[in-house]
């Protein structure tokens, strides 16, 4: 088993668990995990065969705030902080790309000597499911995609987003102006609504939190500038497990006809879109995700 310790203290800029870490949602499952260089922020509720929960660019552990207990009956729930996100703390000099992110995550998975039964993706947190489950890091029985950020940005537009992002990253000055303006929880709420969900209150605070953190913004761009989907239409296509792909017909962040195309590429892939909610559907309305994945696998809610 992977050590088990207090919160750390946070390097300068980074969310401290003692401070923006106040009132977490569930904090009384966090626990902090050192594995190899990365400190992990882990959260693990529930009973059963086990399931991961991987977040989206920008998120962390509260965006399963809802969800996690909806399915906490049925499975062992485990969910955890990507690699310079929320309270994981990663090398300065760590890539964070999908490749190098798959690679630790199978790294902790490994010390836990747990292999999970259940993958939960939401947006790019799809993306790493994928991957791991593709170079064989992982062997689910069942995948869920959750406005998953799956499909690259075709040709010229793909190369000027990563270079936007890899510009941003210099020096930390977008970091720090981001982070900045995100002092105003109003601001952060706007950015929220314009991927098309309008979610609950709590999880405003949540990101409002994070995302005054100048780490925490650094951590995404990097993701962002070291993002590749090139491989991700193979690798699909690759997968032999059940994958759901649910898409929220609002959803602005990712279309939800790239849910559909994708679902067809799976050999056994399903599709489900859900009227009303946006980009954080499993966040606006987590009880109608979880009967979802539930009657995906075969089970009826407790």
């Amino acid at each position: 088993m992977p050590e088990l310790f207090a919160p750390p203290a946070a390097a300068p800029g980074f969310p401290d668990f003692g401070l923006e870490g106040q009132g977490w949602p569930h904090r009384e499952t966090s626990r902090f995990h050192r594995v190899g260089g990365t400190i992990w922020h882990v959260q693990r509720m529930g009973r059963g065969p086990v399931a991961l929960f991987l977040h989206g660019t920008g998120a962390a552990t509260h965006s399963w705030a809802g969800l996690m207990p909806a399915l906490a009956d049925h499975f062992d729930c485990l969910a955890i902080d990507l690699p310079g996100h929320g309270f994981t703390q990663v090398s300065r000099h760590f890539r964070i790309g999908l490749g190098e992110i798959s690679g630790l995550i199978g790294d902790l998975l490994s010390d836990f000597g747990i292999s999970p039964a259940l993958i939960i993706g939401h947006s790019a947190g799809a993306a790493i499911m994928i991957d791991m489950t593709a170079r064989g890091l992982v062997d689910p029985g069942h995948l869920v995609s959750l406005n998953g950020a799956l499909m690259p940005f075709p040709g010229l537009a793909g190369t000027l987003a990563a270079g936007a992002a890899k510009v941003l990253t210099v020096g930390g000055v977008a970091a720090r102006g981001l982070a900045r303006s995100a002092r105003d929880r109003a601001r952060v709420e706007r950015l929220l609504t314009q991927t098309g969900s309008v979610p609950p209150h709590d999880m405003i605070d949540a990101y409002a939190r994070l995302l005054k953190c100048q780490g925490h913004v650094a951590g995404t761009l990097a993701m962002m500038a070291n993002w590749n989907l090139a491989g991700m239409p193979a690798a699909c296509a690759a997968l032999r497990q059940p994958v759901l792909f649910v898409a929220g017909e609002r959803d602005t962040a990712v279309p939800p006809r790239e849910a559909e195309a994708i679902a067809r590429l799976v050999p056994n892939g399903e599709h489900r879109l859900l009227g009303g909610l946006g980009h954080l559907a499993h966040e606006e309305a987590p009880d109608r995700v979880a009967s979802l994945i539930l009657a995906f696998i075969g089970q009826e809610p407790a």
